[in-house]
């Protein structure tokens, strides 16, 4: 690889991020659990903002933050119940979509080992937390 080329141009540029992210949001579409959590009838923002965070995040332009801010991926995702079911099925549905661009093995390495980090960041709701007590008896 010639010095200076960025990870999003390793991985394809633009054409690469338009179809991982349309794939994934082709997938979200029809699940049960995910799509619900969507608040928005089109998917299309949706789509169209993982998209932008992932070209930035991977070297390519910086529309997101240009458009958006700071990506702050934890507060962004505070509003939306994320437990353990919906990071398992985000990230089948990511690596379903990965699958399908047919990536040498270090890219999609490079990429799948990503999406796991970020989707166990993601996580703000987990089923063997402490309950609250009751302030009414303590």
């Amino acid at each position: 690889m010639p010095t200076g080329v960025t990870p999003y141009e390793r991985f394809g540029g633009h054409d690469f991020f338009v179809d991982l992210v349309a794939d994934f949001y082709r997938q979200v579409a029809d699940d049960p659990v995910l799509r619900p959590r969507y608040p928005e009838a089109d998917l299309g923002p949706a789509e169209h903002r993982l998209r932008m965070f992932f070209e930035q995040y991977w070297g390519g332009p910086t529309t997101y933050s240009q458009e958006r801010g700071h990506p702050r991926l934890r507060l962004r995702h505070g509003p939306f119940a994320i437990d353990e079911q919906a990071r398992d099925l985000w990230l089948a549905h990511m690596r379903s979509a990965l699958d399908n661009r047919d990536l040498p093995p270090d890219l999609d390495d490079e990429m799948w080992r990503y999406l796991v980090m970020a989707a166990h960041a993601m996580v703000n709701v987990t089923d063997d937390r402490p309950s609250k007590p009751d302030l009414g008896t303590v």
